[in-house]
């Protein structure tokens, strides 16, 4: 059970994607998280009102196993292998997050700054929460997939579009955690 606990070394994780890349490509399949709202809006019948979710989205049932897959593994990760130790995590890395507002910082893994009901039902939760996933939402349509999507599949494939939308989510990434998240926390 330990193995499992730990981060896997990259010559296991690295040749694991490369393969499951490949034989998605040996297929015809494209692997990303987005495109599943998608799917589930077709589902949902909205193919008769709109016409981007008029396709046959019984060709991508496969891909929604990928999101429950995530979901249960997530469950079993936060409630099965979470070591009650906490992170280890350098002390300047600690006071960073305590400059930025986090107090025990490396207690949990999920900080309560941020994940608690207290934070989450806040109106500036809310409001983060909204404006965020709009934008995350919008992003993602405009970019043509999300970064699971443009990052394993886009270049694995060497789509110059991936490329740049990885570059992008990098930098936009930093601009988030380095001048927008000060301001809002």
């Amino acid at each position: 059970m330990e193995y499992i606990s730990q981060p896997w070394p990259w010559y296991i994780s690295g040749p694991s994607i490369a393969i499951i890349m490949f034989l998605l490509l040996y297929f015809g399949r494209t692997f990303g998280m987005s495109s599943n709202l998608r799917t589930m809006c077709a589902i949902g019948g909205a193919g008769k009102r709109v016409e981007f979710f008029k396709f046959d989205w019984r060709n991508q049932l496969w891909n929604l196993v990928v999101v429950l897959g995530a979901v249960v593994g997530g469950f079993i990760a936060q409630y099965g292998l979470t070591s009650p130790e906490p992170i280890d995590l350098s002390a300047s890395t600690i006071s960073d997050l305590e400059a930025l507002g986090f107090n025990n910082a490396g207690a949990n893994l999920l900080p309560p700054e941020l994940f608690s009901w207290d934070a989450v039902l806040s109106f500036k939760g809310l409001a983060i929460l909204l404006i965020g996933g709009f934008l995350v939402g919008f992003g993602t349509r405009y970019a043509g997939g999300c970064t699971s999507g443009h990052a394993i599949t886009g270049l694995s494939s060497l789509q110059l579009p991936s490329l740049i939308a990885v570059i992008g989510f990098f930098v936009g990434g930093l601009i988030m955690i380095h001048l927008i998240f000060p301001i809002l926390f």
